[in-house]
């Protein structure tokens, strides 16, 4: 009896051992070869993803935690990683003509994104960031519309109340000082106003923050526990939510109370809609309303379900306030950094603006050296940080070669290989930027807002569709903010700025990638 259980073990473990060296060998072939790292987990699946970077494991954080080394060990800006144990073979590049051929928004294109990509962000209903092909067509055409030059007009004008909201609420109008020990506490603040203000029409200040139906929670706190619940959400089955676990319970109630303020949102909506059709009403100028008036008027084939506006309002109160406030949050910390920079800014927006009149939207092209320091915080900690797609056919790459070198070669990418257009990696590229390690806003002095050069929103079709909201609200807050307040780093006690900027300026990751707690002190400008 002994005998035989030792025998089918021994079996059992080698059919195992063979069925991973013959899924290591085919991971080989679907990549042809291409040098890179042989692990044992696919970075993006479990248990990969959850477990640290390290020399066997590279987890879901190496493009940030490798970002100057990872592509220079290989001497290429495209590596393959095969694992031999759990996950797919794939490519993940920093070359951004290898991102185009995979990144093809509305167009056929060969490669689509994997489902386990889409997973977390289809919590809420399907939306325009998760979907493609026909669906993605329906969705841009129905989303287009309500991102017009009406909206930036808004955003401008309440990003402005809302920055002297800020400054009445927190007590800086009598201070010359003002220290804030993580200034997301601002950012987020002020991203979640202007989103929830231009794109939903909410009527909240700074200090009356929206409360959801049951008065239980703020929206802001709903968006909080749910951005730090959300991978949870995705993968945890639904009786893990009847534990009596304190955070557990938070976050139930969090979701089921931010899915029913959303449900309402779309019924409000169309009864407005209706309501201004009648000559009862107006229709509000926010991105949502003009949304849903742009979904009533499409034939019911084209129209979107409760559901997927559902899921557009979540990516865009979600996704579009967390990727502002953070890249706000970096652009203050850089200017903290470097004073000569933030001098440099500061001397354009008098030039332009003055010291007593707020700036206007027709400043707005011309505080060029604002923008390019809000560009550069979003290149050094791009928000979408990895693009990820599945060759859903058997097909080809064209994979530029190393810089220096003429040419490129193309690989055979079998039905099922993964490609990962690793953003970071194309932000920290040498051969798109000069010294790409450095802080650099001069580098986007003159190029167009609406320059594909600038890829850290993506390119082509599938160009982040806020990315005007969110440059206008920026430009707007930061330059009323660096105009009145000089800005500089909180050191602990015998810190350097370079040990402060180690300390401080390090990626955090949830759904986007993000920049970790950055604790800076306000002093008040004096008027020569």
């Amino acid at each position: 009896m002994q005998a035989n259980t030792t025998n089918l073990i021994i079996a059992a473990s080698s059919i195992f051992v063979i069925s991973r060296v013959v899924k290591f060998i085919n991971g080989l072939k679907a990549v042809n070869y291409l040098p890179g790292y042989r692990i044992p987990f696919w970075p993006l699946c479990l248990p990969g993803a959850v477990l640290p970077t390290t020399w066997w494991n590279v987890g879901m954080a190496f493009p940030w935690r490798r970002r100057f080394d990872a592509y220079r060990q290989f001497n290429n800006e495209s590596f393959s990683i095969v694992p031999w144990l759990v996950g797919p073979a794939g490519i993940y590049t920093s070359n951004i003509d290898v991102g185009r051929q995979v990144i093809a928004g509305g167009h056929k294109t060969s490669f689509i994104k994997p489902e386990e990509a889409s997973q977390s962000l289809l919590l809420w209903g399907m939306n325009l960031v998760a979907a493609e092909g026909d669906t993605w067509r329906k969705h841009r055409r129905v989303m287009g519309p309500a991102f017009n030059n009406s909206l930036y007009n808004l955003v401008w004008e309440r990003t402005l109340q809302t920055y002297h909201e800020m400054v009445r609420a927190e007590g800086w109008a009598d201070k010359d000082i003002a220290e804030v020990p993580a200034v997301q506490k601002l950012t987020f603040k002020l991203a979640l106003l202007i989103i929830g203000h231009c794109a939903f029409g909410f009527p909240f200040d700074w200090s009356t923050p929206a409360n959801l139906s049951d008065g239980l929670m703020s929206v802001q706190e709903a968006l909080r526990i749910v951005a730090d619940t959300h991978m949870f959400s995705v993968i945890a089955p639904k009786w893990v939510y009847k534990l009596p676990i304190k955070w557990i319970q938070e976050s139930r109630i969090a979701h089921e109370q931010l899915a029913k303020f959303m449900r309402d949102q779309v019924a409000d909506r169309k009864q407005a809609l209706h309501a201004a059709q009648s000559d009862k009403g107006a229709l509000g100028r926010d991105a949502f309303s003009m949304l849903v008036a742009a979904n009533e008027s499409e034939n019911e084939k084209l129209k979107l379900s409760d559901q997927e506006l559902i899921g557009n309002v979540f990516i865009m109160l979600f996704a579009g306030h967390e990727t502002t406030a953070h890249t706000l949050a970096a652009t203050l910390g850089f200017m903290g950094l470097y004073e000569d920079i933030q001098e440099d800014v500061f001397r354009q927006i008098v030039d332009i603006v003055g010291l007593d009149r707020d700036p206007t939207m027709e400043d707005y092209p011309k505080l060029t050296k604002v923008t390019a320091a809000f560009y550069e915080s979003l290149r050094m900690f791009p928000a979408g940080h990895l693009m990820i797609r599945e060759a859903c056919e058997d097909t080809t790459l064209s994979i530029p070669n190393p810089v220096g070198q003429e040419g490129s070669e193309t690989i055979p990418v079998p039905k099922g290989t993964q490609v990962v257009v690793d953003m970071v990696g194309v932000q920290y590229n040498p051969r798109y930027f000069k010294e790409p390690e450095k802080f650099k806003p001069s580098r986007w002095e003159g190029v167009s807002n609406e320059s594909e050069s600038f890829t850290a929103f993506s390119v082509g079709p599938r160009m982040c569709i806020g990315r005007k909201f969110a440059i206008t609200e920026s430009v707007c807050w930061l330059t009323m903010l660096l105009r009145e307040w000089r800005v500089e780093p909180i050191l602990q006690p015998g810190e350097t700025k370079e040990q402060w900027q180690r300390r401080v300026m390090d990626a955090k990751l949830v759904l986007t990638l993000g920049v970790a707690d950055v604790p800076v002190r306000f002093v008040r400008r004096t008027r020569a």
